[in-house]
């Protein structure tokens, strides 16, 4: 049998926990270190490790399908990028310390570092993924730059 307050209390809970979050100026997705925000207007910084096909270094600036996705996701929030290009644990190293926002290379949706750093869905659909779910990585919990880069690569190379 149910009680008859349950279903009138359980609705003025979720009305009274709403209109509290609505007032605090909360939006979900957060970004507790405000990577979205700082980036929109100002600089990603993106680390870069090689993967044969998808992106490469030899020159000042990294190429490939992954540095052009990067270019023009930069572009769309009107950020210039800074480049740096080393091995995959240096460039997480350094994600988690808050010196780089998006690490791309030849991460997959196996990835190892999946309890170091948030990780996009896996698109094989990127140029030179040869049937491997390629994933990016962002800094742990900021889902708001997550979900803003996903949306992205969504309309670009499709899930």
């Amino acid at each position: 049998m149910r009680h008859p307050l349950r279903t009138p209390l359980s609705s003025a809970a979720a009305l009274l926990l709403a209109a509290s979050l609505t007032g605090c100026g909360i939006s979900i997705p957060t970004d507790p270190d405000r990577t979205l925000e700082n980036v929109s207007g100002g600089e990603l910084r993106v680390g870069a490790s090689p993967d044969t096909g998808l992106i490469e270094a030899a020159g000042a600036t990294p190429s490939g399908p992954l540095a052009d996705l990067v270019t023009t996701y930069a572009a769309e929030l009107d950020a210039s990028t800074d480049w740096t290009v080393d091995s995959e644990e240096t460039l997480v190293g350094m994600l988690e310390a808050g010196d780089l926002d998006l690490l791309v290379g030849g991460f997959t949706d196996q990835t190892p570092w999946v309890d170091r750093a948030g990780m996009t869905r896996g698109y094989s659909s990127i140029e030179g993924a040869d049937g491997r779910k390629i994933v990016m990585l962002v800094p742990l919990g900021e889902n708001a730059f997550l979900s803003n880069l996903e949306r992205f690569l969504d309309e670009e190379v499709g899930s």
